[in-house]
């Protein structure tokens, strides 16, 4: 995931953006100070991640309402679900983590 915020950092900068921003999205990205489509993404991110059962066709609406082509709605689902998908195969092969990340316990990480 560090991984991930670095790159994040890297296209905010060539932006033009405040770098410091990874660091909030890691943390907490509803303290990131998103914007509108960032705040969109990161909300249908997170639904689909905790309760993907629990989708609805309003959840891909407030999406559109943001102005998101259905093209970009396919990329930010399939995105999303690729990384929930190899984070569990990692998880479940008990990959090599970041030095950063909490070892694997017992039962669980």
């Amino acid at each position: 995931m560090l991984s991930h915020a670095d790159d994040l950092r890297v296209e905010i900068e060539n932006e033009g953006g405040d770098p410091k921003t990874a660091e909030r999205v890691l943390e907490e990205w509803r303290g990131a100070n998103l914007d509108a489509v960032d705040t969109a993404l990161c909300i249908y991110a997170e639904k689909l991640t905790h309760s993907p059962a629990a989708m609805t066709a309003a959840d891909i609406q407030g999406l559109r309402d943001q102005g998101l082509s259905d093209e970009a709605v396919h990329s930010a689902i399939q995105t999303i679900s690729y990384f929930n998908y190899i984070n569990r195969v990692a998880d479940a092969v008990h990959v090599e983590l970041e030095p950063e990340m909490p070892p694997y316990e017992d039962g669980g990480r």
